[in-house]
């Protein structure tokens, strides 16, 4: 067993498995807290580093690609500190965090873990149920819907559509950005009728505008990663969508819609606000400017 123990959490190797648990230092992260352990099979890893700081160095597990729902939801947007694959090292420690990464190295040499993209994810990603509340409103996925809870401080067109329920087959990707206390962040569910929408997030009924609390709002890549997980690989994605192009000329699987779709889903949405301003929820201004909004989007 190669192991190291530090403020910001530990890990551990036993020549099968890296275990990450967090620390529990009030310096780290609330999400890095709340994901908990991560249990990292052998065969997801492609490499480990360790870089050297004048105070501090730095350990950092390298996953391969396709491997992690948590990598492929955030992008590598993470901020440092709750990134769950990096961990902050004591120069005293220098020494114990280079064996454990030698322990890791020799171990994919013996095993020849591949270095190429999985073709499907080695890890679970967060259990299910999973609720979190941001500043544009609550956000929880049961395994099969996404159901989203306005905030009273949510934009009114929001609001006005009361709660949004999204079925996970009608889900053909989810996008995620952090709010970064400088520019705001998002959370959208881009389901096969919304595909084209260029909706800001303040407006979007299928998106959650983060611009909160950054420590709070971060706990929805927590969602983010859950519905990934349950979402096609991208490997398979991709692979059906070469079948299906090459195949009398089919749409590709998560495509977006051909025009003719394109067209009524706008108008679907033009209706929609129309009577949203008939029933008196939209102001004249409300009215004009989400229309506007909408037919640039489209």
């Amino acid at each position: 067993m190669a192991e190291i123990i530090q403020r910001d959490g530990t890990w551990a190797f036993d020549g099968g498995t890296v275990r990450i648990t967090p620390g529990l230092h009030r310096s780290v992260p609330l999400f890095r807290q709340t994901y908990g352990e991560i249990a990292v099979p052998l065969e997801a890893v492609s490499g480990v580093v360790l870089e050297a700081e004048r105070k501090r160095g730095r350990l950092r597990l390298r996953l391969r690609e396709g491997a992690d729902p948590l990598l492929q939801a955030t992008g590598g947007r993470l901020p440092d500190a709750a990134d769950p694959y990096r961990l902050a090292v004591d120069v005293d420690r220098t020494g114990v965090a280079e064996y454990v990464a030698e322990e890791i190295r020799r171990a994919l040499l013996l095993d020849q873990v591949p270095k190429e993209p999985a073709k499907a994810y080695l890890l679970p990603g967060p259990p299910v149920p999973v609720s979190v509340r941001s500043s544009d409103g609550t956000v929880s996925f049961d395994g099969t819907r996404v159901r989203i809870d306005w905030a009273d401080t949510s934009e009114r067109v929001k609001r006005a559509t009361g709660p949004r329920v999204i079925d996970l087959g009608d889900l053909v990707r989810v996008e995620w950005l952090p709010n970064s206390g400088h520019e705001d962040g998002f959370l959208r569910f881009v389901t096969r009728e919304t595909v084209f929408s260029k909706l800001p997030p303040e407006k979007d009924p299928y998106a959650l505008d983060l611009w909160g609390s950054v420590r709070r709002d971060l706990l929805t890549a927590l969602v983010a990663t859950a519905v990934t997980a349950r979402l096609p690989h991208p490997s398979t994605r991709a692979a059906a969508g070469d079948h299906e192009d090459g195949a009398h000329g089919s749409r590709p699987a998560g495509a977006a819609p051909p025009a003719a779709d394109h067209h009524d889903v706008l108008l679907r949405r033009l209706r929609e606000l129309g009577e949203l301003y008939r029933e008196g929820v939209l102001t004249d201004e409300e009215f004009a400017r989400t229309k506007a909004v909408v037919l640039r989007g489209f």
